[in-house]
């Protein structure tokens, strides 16, 4: 196995935690850079050359980029995950599966509880429609997740995977941004429970060190859906 050069440029947020997770999981080495998303350095010329799309996450190893966070996961344990603490091996049936999920996560999990959260705490304006849409939409991906950990304990199979990180830190944030009570889904709040006590996770949560803590963004946030919910609704129909 190649000596691990890895820079990962990020920020603290569910997309950012999932290669933080992943290489405290891993126990590699790595260099942190971070992006502060708030004032636009993902938009830097420099930064453009790692990830075109200018978002966080992305690394460097060595000469090599990888940019989109399911990408780096996928990368990082093909190449370094040789005793598949973490992950399936490629070709068997577990890491088809494995692959199904990381490919929900992306396409419906992070993009539709994005929505949520941005027009729940961050939007200009107030459009219950949109609120109402995403918030729904989330729900039932949710209840999409309870019914797969009814079944098995982890989302791949009878381990935890990188299918497994690559969901929790949005699962995490349900409960600060939308105040998701996960008691409301009883297996999925054992699956995020269990998950939140692994050491590494708890590494990883720290990268880059958060300015406030869990609580404090649980109540500005709060704050935040107030304000929303006090403008006028600006739906016509």
């Amino acid at each position: 196995m190649s000596t691990p050069d890895i820079t990962l440029y990020t920020w603290p947020t569910p997309n950012g935690f999932k290669v933080s997770i992943t290489l405290e999981e891993l126990e590699l080495p790595y260099k942190v850079e971070a992006i502060d998303i708030s004032t636009n350095r993902q938009k830097e010329e420099w930064f453009l050359k790692i990830n075109p799309n200018g978002r966080i996450p992305a690394i460097t190893d060595g000469e090599q980029r990888v940019f989109e966070s399911g990408a780096i996961l996928l990368y990082l344990t093909d190449k370094y995950d040789k005793e598949r603490k973490i992950s399936y091996p490629p070709g068997t049936p577990e890491y088809y599966e494995q692959l199904g999920w990381i490919m929900w996560q992306m396409g419906g999990l992070g993009p539709m509880q994005g929505q949520a959260n941005h027009f729940s705490v961050y939007a200009p304006v107030r459009s219950d429609y949109a609120i109402r849409r995403y918030v729904d939409e989330t729900k039932r991906l949710y209840d999409v997740l309870e019914a797969r950990l009814i079944e098995s304990p982890f989302l791949a199979g009878d381990k935890y995977t990188i299918a497994d990180i690559i969901c929790f830190g949005w699962v995490r944030s349900s409960r600060i941004h939308l105040d998701f009570n996960l008691g409301n889904w009883p297996s999925l709040n054992k699956w995020f429970e269990t998950i939140s006590k692994r050491p590494a996770v708890q590494k990883g949560l720290k990268v880059p060190p958060p300015s406030k803590t869990e609580e404090e963004w649980k109540n500005i946030l709060a704050d935040a859906r107030k304000r929303i919910l006090s403008k006028e609704n600006t739906d016509r129909y």
